[in-house]
């Protein structure tokens, strides 16, 4: 657990990393570097879940050895589905991050979110419904690893 007491922003007691998987952890279906060491970091902390409709098919050969819970989403209807899933585990206990459309309702659902610019672009539907923009996953999974940074960006 992540526990965070930030002015103006308020409590949250994190439990669950939801990660966006294209467009967010991997580009063109490719992990991108540092992620699996940073992920490999935060499981002490959080249950990672990996969320996607997995346009490139890649994410079980990168993840599924793992034990982060991997779910893969039926094609259509993925933007409520992700959020579904995000209520289910409970929207204060989840930092959610991800750039794309189909991210904006879980994004907005999320105790703590991230939008994720990446070589592809983040969306403005992400975008407005994140807490946070960062630069990259390696940025967004780091003020994980130091959760102090978080205060500088969120209080009011």
């Amino acid at each position: 657990m992540i526990e965070l007491d930030i002015p103006g922003f308020g409590q949250r007691a994190l439990h669950h990393l939801v990660l966006d998987y294209n467009g967010t952890l991997a580009i063109d279906g490719r992990i991108q570097p540092g992620v699996s060491s940073r992920l490999s970091q935060l499981k002490h902390d959080l249950l990672i879940h990996i969320l996607t409709a997995d346009t490139f098919g890649t994410v079980r050969a990168t993840f599924g050895q793992t034990d982060f819970t991997v779910h893969v989403l039926p094609a259509g209807g993925e933007r409520e589905a992700k959020a579904e899933y995000v209520r289910a585990l409970g929207v204060s206990s989840c930092v959610c991050m991800g750039n794309g459309a189909n991210d904006a309702s879980m994004l907005m659902e999320a105790g703590l979110s991230v939008a994720v610019l990446q070589p592809e672009g983040v969306a403005m539907a992400a975008l407005s419904s994140a807490h946070i923009l960062v630069p990259g996953i390696e940025a967004g999974l780091d003020l994980l690893l130091h959760p102090t940074r978080l205060k500088a960006t969120l209080r009011a």
